[in-house]
C-alpha cells in the first residue's frame, strides 16, 4: 500500500487522503484488496506520510498575548447598541492584502448600519498612529 501511495505522490506530492483512496481503489479491486478511507488515513499516519494542509490565508489575530483584551462593547448585555441608521456607530478592522512585493495593510472604518466604507487608509506599518490619523479623517469629513 505504501509503494502505491509513494508512485501516486511522485507525480502528485500533495495529494490527500481521500483523493489517493479515490485513485486506489481501483489498483486496490485488482489485487483483490480492500481498504476504507479511515484505514488508508491509519495507514498514512503511522508512515507519517499525511500531508499538512496548506493556510490560504495568513493568521493575522493572535489572542494569546499578554496584553488586556477589550471587550466588544457594542455587544455587551442590556446595554447592548444595536443601530437603527447610519452615522450612529463605526467600527474599524485592519486587513492585509498580497502583492507582488509582499503585503500591504488595509485600515477600514465602515458605518455599522449600511456597511458604507466612511474612511480607509493603506499604511506602510501596521502602527496605531496610521489608524489615529485615519481616524481623524474620518471624523472631518464626518464634521465631527
Amino acid at each position: 500500500m505504501i509503494e502505491l501511495v509513494r508512485s501516486v505522490r511522485l507525480r502528485q506530492p500533495r495529494l490527500g487522503a481521500r483523493k489517493l483512496h479515490h485513485l486506489l481503489k481501483q489498483p486496490l479491486q485488482q489485487a483483490n484488496a480492500s481498504l476504507g478511507r479511515d484505514a488508508l488515513l491509519d495507514v498514512l499516519r503511522e508512515a507519517h506520510m499525511l500531508v499538512q494542509p496548506r493556510r490560504a490565508y495568513h493568521k493575522t489575530t493572535d489572542s494569546h498575548h499578554r496584553f488586556r483584551r477589550h471587550p466588544n462593547l457594542l455587544k455587551q448585555g442590556p446595554n447592548q447598541v444595536r443601530p437603527t441608521g447610519s452615522e450612529q456607530v463605526w467600527v474599524a478592522d485592519i486587513t492585509y492584502l498580497p502583492t507582488d512585493q509582499g503585503f500591504v495593510y488595509l485600515s477600514l472604518v465602515t458605518d455599522a448600519w449600511s456597511r458604507k466604507i466612511v474612511g480607509l487608509t493603506h499604511p506602510d506599518l501596521n502602527s496605531l498612529e496610521s489608524i489615529g490619523r485615519q481616524t481623524h479623517m474620518v471624523r472631518l469629513r464626518a464634521g465631527l
